[in-house]
């Protein structure tokens, strides 16, 4: 199982914790984790020292900042926006498949289903996130004009078909497109708009359920996916938005205690 992650140095302890639920409930797969930067992370050997503990092979990329001299980087639009879009311009040939997650989530069932996601006739996997309304979706259909598009889809779990991938997703495609826009979320609106009618619908709920919302899924679900069902069904919780599990003091939300019982049996490991 091939997975992909792009981090700065702040975020290696989270990583390992993602690496370590991971593991814990897809126990029987093989891994290969590759890691995406624009320089060697200052931890880098802890992160790999980590992975072998686990029976995973650790792959650290380093991009060449001279392939984005035509891309358009500001104060706003850094260079890493555009990492998990071009990927497939440093990962082996030899893939044709890989699972690019945040830093920022926690795997509590088996992962290989998503993985195996039948991908024929499509780009990506990815999720739309629950609403009550679909006001949201409405309005980003018409400020990307994609209008064929099911949604706007999270790209924090994003399963590639790398093959297909890199017949249709072009690097000066993306640069001149974020050039002439004005963009709220720059990498996930550019996978909207370029490509939200090549995206495979997954469900939110199993594959990257928004820990901040668990009443609204509780709402739409008419009371089926409460907290039990989230534990024995959900594989990918993420933890959007800017209250981070991690942090101190950060102890609301009935999510929180779980991500820091995984974090704390992963520092053990260290």
């Amino acid at each position: 199982m091939n997975l992909l992650f792009s981090i700065d140095d702040g975020y290696v302890s989270h990583l390992e914790t993602v690496f370590f639920s991971i593991k814990t409930n897809t126990p029987d797969s093989a891994f290969d984790i590759y890691v995406i930067s624009d320089h060697q992370l200052s931890r880098q050997d802890e992160l790999g020292s980590f992975c072998q503990k686990l029976g995973m092979n650790f792959v650290p990329i380093i991009v060449n900042p001279e392939d984005f001299a035509n891309a358009p980087i500001t104060d706003r639009y850094p260079q890493t926006i555009y990492y998990r879009l071009l990927a497939h311009y440093y990962l082996p040939q030899k893939i044709n498949r890989i699972l690019y997650l945040d830093a920022d989530v926690l795997c509590i069932n088996d992962l290989k289903p998503l993985y195996q996601t039948d991908l024929a006739g499509y780009l990506y996997a990815s999720a739309i996130h629950t609403n009550l309304t679909n006001t949201t979706e409405v309005i980003n259909r018409i400020r990307l004009q994609n209008f064929e598009s099911k949604g706007y889809y999270n790209s924090g779990v994003l399963l590639m078909n790398l093959a297909a991938i890199r017949d249709n997703v072009k690097a000066n495609d993306i640069f001149n497109y974020i050039r002439d826009h004005v963009l709220l979320l720059p990498d996930q609106d550019v996978l909207n708009a370029l490509y939200g009618d090549k995206i495979k619908s997954v469900p939110d709920q199993l594959y990257n359920f928004d820990a901040r919302k668990l009443a609204t899924y509780q709402t739409i679900s008419f009371g089926q996916w409460n907290l039990e069902w989230v534990i024995n069904n959900t594989v990918i919780l993420h933890y959007c938005g800017r209250d981070k599990p991690w942090k101190i003091n950060m102890n609301h939300g009935k999510f929180t205690a779980l991500y820091k019982h995984y974090h704390h049996l992963a520092s053990q490991l260290v």
